[in-house]
C-alpha cells in the first residue's frame, strides 16, 4: 500500500501542472487528462502503445462526461460512483483492454443496469441533489 501511494504521489507531482498528456515514470507509460477538479490517469507498461492508453483514456472520459451529463467534477463522480465502477468494468478488466468505443460503453452500461437505469434524469437529479449545478 505504500508504494502504491509513493507510486500515486509521484505521478501526480509529476503531471499535476505539465501540459503534455503522457508521461513516463517508473518504467510506466501514463497518459492523463484533468477536469476541473479531478485527474484520469491510465497507466501501462513501458512496451503498451501510447495510442491504444489514449484511446481506453478519451473512451473513460467520455463515458463518464455523458453518464454525469457533461458535469464531470469530483462531488458529481463520488455521488454516482456505482456508474462509474460500471463504467470502468466494461472498459477493462485485470488489466485487458475490453472496449474503446465509448456509445459501447454507455449501451452495455444501461443494460447491465436494468433494475436502475442510469438515464440522464436520474444522474442529473443525483448531481443537483449533491448542490451540483448543471
Amino acid at each position: 500500500m505504500k508504494e502504491q501511494k509513493n507510486f500515486e504521489s509521484n505521478i501526480f507531482s509529476k503531471t499535476h501542472k505539465a501540459d503534455n498528456e503522457i508521461a513516463f515514470l517508473e518504467g510506466m507509460t501514463i497518459v492523463y487528462k484533468n477536469s476541473i477538479d479531478l485527474f484520469f490517469y491510465v497507466v501501462g507498461s513501458a512496451q503498451e502503445n501510447e495510442l491504444m492508453l489514449m484511446s481506453v483514456l478519451n473512451c473513460l472520459f467520455d463515458s463518464l462526461s455523458h453518464v454525469l451529463r457533461k458535469n464531470v467534477e469530483r462531488r458529481c463522480l463520488l455521488d454516482n460512483m456505482e456508474g462509474v465502477f460500471l463504467v470502468v468494468d466494461e472498459i477493462i478488466d485485470g488489466g485487458v483492454i475490453l472496449e474503446s468505443d465509448p456509445q459501447q460503453v454507455l449501451q452495455k452500461v444501461n443494460y447491465r443496469a436494468d433494475d436502475n437505469p442510469l438515464t440522464e434524469q436520474s444522474v442529473a437529479q443525483g448531481c443537483l441533489g449533491s448542490g451540483a449545478h448543471l
